[in-house]
């Protein structure tokens, strides 16, 4: 290896400790969220056993169990799966539609960029969480819905950062050869400005995922998620009856949900720091 050579990407992100621990605990959730049902199969509403056994102080619950008699360390390994799979999909479906409005509004610009923006502007207006409890209740709570809600909800913040990165990228020399050469727009958008201005939504989606998995949690806490679909902030709202007595029905997915955001920070930290241009001279 050339030693006056810049560290890579990969090199730069592991470089931050803080980076890799996050990442590892990442991959432990992911795993558990995979293997979740086989390790524990069966439905995680039915009574396993008493209710409101408290952890470890019975074999076969280690989590112990809720209200209602059912098995917490089942509740939990299903829920990782859920919740993973509501902030991963939400937040590609809010980079998707956010970075399409913002290469569009901040390629063309004028008329195009100008309406845009007031659109972009008119979702911003009001609250995040507001806005996705109106949509999860206008439309019926299921999990395409809350999804749906949290990436419609989501999106203005990535097509505002799209939009400034391609209006600075199409006065480049590169995008003025690509239209020299008779390069189509959306071939020009495609394959010369969006893998240049994607670094930083790459480090915005870390944090997005987070942000919608808070998101679910807050909703399934108020009832507002699907009913027939365990989760991490439904185990949290169903202990919420219970917390004098039964603190560790909020107190065990609480902390779930509290390491897995700040792995996810950890990580889109370390993204910054690998992606970002001026460190790579360092």
């Amino acid at each position: 290896m050339n030693p006056g050579k810049p560290p890579g990407v990969v090199a730069r992100f592991f470089k931050r400790r803080s980076a890799l621990v996050g990442a590892l605990f990442l991959v432990v959730v992911a795993i558990v969220a995979i293997l979740g049902p086989w390790l524990r199969p069966g439905d995680p509403w039915e009574m396993a056993g008493i209710p409101l056994v408290w952890p470890g102080t019975e074999e076969g619950f280690p989590l112990g169990t809720d209200l209602l008699g059912r098995d917490v360390f089942t509740g939990m390994l299903h829920g990782a799966r859920v919740s993973l799979i509501v902030g991963v999909i939400a937040a590609i479906v809010a980079i998707v539609v956010g970075t399409a409005v913002g290469a569009i509004g901040g390629y063309y610009r004028g008329a195009v960029d100008a309406l845009l923006v007031r659109i972009t502007e008119l979702v911003q207006t009001i609250p995040t969480f507001l806005l996705t409890i109106v949509l999860v209740v206008v439309f019926n709570p299921s999990m395409m819905t809350v999804i749906g809600a949290i990436a419609l909800a989501s999106w203005p913040s990535v097509a505002r950062l799209v939009r400034a990165e391609v209006l600075s990228l199409r006065e480049r020399d590169f995008v003025h050869a690509a239209v020299t050469l008779g390069m189509r727009d959306v071939r020009i958008i495609l394959t010369q400005i969006l893998p240049a201005a994607l670094p930083p939504v790459i480090v915005m989606g870390s944090f997005m995922i987070a942000t919608a998995i808070l998101t679910e949690a807050g909703l399934s806490f108020l009832g507002l998620s699907d009913p027939n679909v365990m989760t991490w902030g439904s185990i949290i709202g169903g202990g919420r009856e219970a917390l004098s007595q039964a603190p560790y029905l909020t107190a065990i997915p609480g902390v779930a949900i509290m390491l897995t955001v700040i792995s996810l920070n950890l990580v889109g930290e370390g993204l910054n720091d690998a992606l970002n241009p001026r460190l790579r001279e360092r």
